[in-house]
């Protein structure tokens, strides 16, 4: 240095966020998380403890349990802002974007980010990045239209029956960062992945995965002419790197071909799972058993039986189906056909899904209220002969035309609720024009009270259009949130109105 200049500091660089993992120093990495639910705040708190420097932004707190964690989360130094606009504007000096999934790419805190070459991972990826290196935890992961919390609640019974210590994990149960974070590891991870969360996974490399369906749905979400391809490529997104088996559903083409179009590791296997005999390679049934020809010595001429139909909480086709998959899922990890067995066995349903409330004078009543898209309505449609159809609510953008073409022939009736009812009323008028169809009114309902109203005027009307032999069936094809706060909550409305008119009757 010549004599007499003026000394300056080199700059100080900061770590580069893609290069670091578990054991790495985050320490003058600046992250902002965006959205503050359950995986939002998992993502931030983990941060935190790694040395990042945190930002979480979102727009509002939801109820007094997210204030409390946001005043945890500074009291350990991140920085919290919930007001109304907080997601609008990126920070200037940022390093990573943890996304929740309810943020559209266009949102604007990542269409800046994206702008500015920043790195944007949903909470997936960066639990992904986390994984301890010296425990490589497999992970089983599941995605689909339908049935992927059924699936992943069966696999992760199934590897408990066989003594390992799995979670259910991702889009159901535990947020996934927890869970790798977790000082105790799993033996494995089974995992529930929605679209929204494989579109900001990038380098997840499963143990094995499957696509159960693909059907419309979340087409609000995937807006414009290319969504429904859009959102297919996001769920082919599973079975990038997958290591061992891929597994998709015979009876639907398009998960077969993601299977055919993915990157995966050398040696992964295409597993088929089908409601009929299953050929070399796949799991389905041999009558009334469901059987592995694809995780057996020699698949050329034996087939291992896992358990029969009966062994299951229902004998719905779609259930049935969830079981295969899962079942193969957990042969692909090597869980034995014992604890196949006994882990469907053991599984029940949560709540709201083809649930029978009751039955009286031959009429059943069923609450599938879980069923929130076309799909699902479908499959619960089609295990039963003659129904009364409970339908309606918020339908994402969805069209009923070939869902009420395939069940017309077993609608005694059809009662509408909700916001988007006419979308259903117009399919039905254009398909099934001879079944009878009655729209009950009802605004968004502000309490339990008013939710049950609503219900004991649908029960009522769903009753007089039933006759012996008939189901009842709340599978609204459509999400809740127009009239009620949650699928769940819709449903124990239309349980309780049942059972106070069946009561009434007494």
């Amino acid at each position: 240095m010549p004599n007499g200049s003026p000394a300056c500091d080199p700059p100080v660089s900061r770590p580069d966020p893609t290069s670091l993992g578990r054991l790495d120093a985050w320490d003058g990495v600046r992250a902002v998380v965006a959205g503050f639910g359950v995986s939002g705040f998992a993502a931030a708190d983990n941060l935190t403890h790694l040395g990042a420097s945190v930002t979480a932004l979102a727009e509002g707190a939801r109820n007094a349990e997210e204030l409390e964690k946001a005043e945890l989360l500074e009291v350990l130094g991140a920085r919290v802002d919930l007001h109304t606009g907080a997601t609008l504007t990126l920070p200037d000096d940022v390093d990573v974007v943890v996304t929740s999934p309810g943020f559209r790419p266009d949102a604007p805190l990542l269409a800046q980010a994206h702008a500015r070459g920043i790195p944007v991972w949903g909470e997936v990826e960066l639990a992904w990045r986390l994984r301890h290196p010296e425990q490589d935890t497999p992970w089983l992961c599941v995605t689909g239209t339908n049935g992927k919390t059924t699936t992943v609640q069966m696999l992760d019974s199934i590897l408990r029956a066989a003594g390992l210590r799995s979670a259910p994990v991702g889009n159901v149960g535990l947020p996934i960062v927890e869970a790798v974070m977790d000082p105790t590891p799993y033996d494995v991870l089974a995992v529930e992945l929605s679209s929204f969360q494989l579109h900001y996974t990038d380098s997840m490399s499963p143990q094995a995965s499957a696509v159960l369906n693909i059907a419309e749905d979340h087409l609000d979400w995937y807006s414009g002419p290319s969504g429904m391809e859009a959102y297919t490529a996001d769920k082919g997104r599973i079975y990038e790197r997958t290591q061992r088996a891929c597994v998709y559903n015979v009876a639907d083409p398009a998960t077969e071909a993601l299977v055919r179009e993915a990157d995966v590791v050398e040696g992964a296997r295409a597993i088929g799972f089908t409601l009929g005999m299953p050929s070399v390679g796949m799991v389905g049934l041999v009558e009334d058993i469901l059987a592995d020809r694809a995780f057996v010595e020699s698949r050329d001429s034996t087939a291992a039986e896992l358990c029969t139909v009966s062994d299951l909480a229902s004998d719905a086709p779609h259930f049935v189906a969830n079981a295969l998959a899962a079942a193969a899922l957990a042969r692909a990890h090597g869980v034995d056909q014992v604890a196949v067995r006994d882990g469907l066995r053991a599984f029940r349903p949560d709540g709201h899904r083809i649930a029978l409330v009751a039955e009286r004078d031959g009429i059943g009543w069923v609450d599938d209220s879980k069923a929130t898209n076309p799909h699902a309505a479908m499959s619960s449609l089609q295990a039963y002969e003659s129904v009364v159809w409970v339908a309606g609510g918020l339908a994402k953008g969805a069209r009923f035309d070939d869902l009420v073409q395939a069940v017309r022939g077993r609608l005694r009736g059809v009662v509408l609720i909700g916001r988007d009812r006419d979308v259903i009323a117009q399919a039905l008028s254009r398909h099934a024009p001879d079944v009878q169809m009655l729209a009950v009114d009802g605004g968004e309902t502000d309490s339990d009270d008013s939710g049950r109203a609503l219900m004991g005027r649908v029960v009522d009307a769903a009753a007089d259009m039933a006759q012996t032999g008939d189901t009842v069936l709340l599978a609204p094809g459509c999400a809740s949130m127009d009239q009620f706060t949650s699928y769940a909550t819709r449903g124990d409305a239309f349980a309780a109105a049942v059972r106070d008119r069946l009561d009434d009757q007494h």
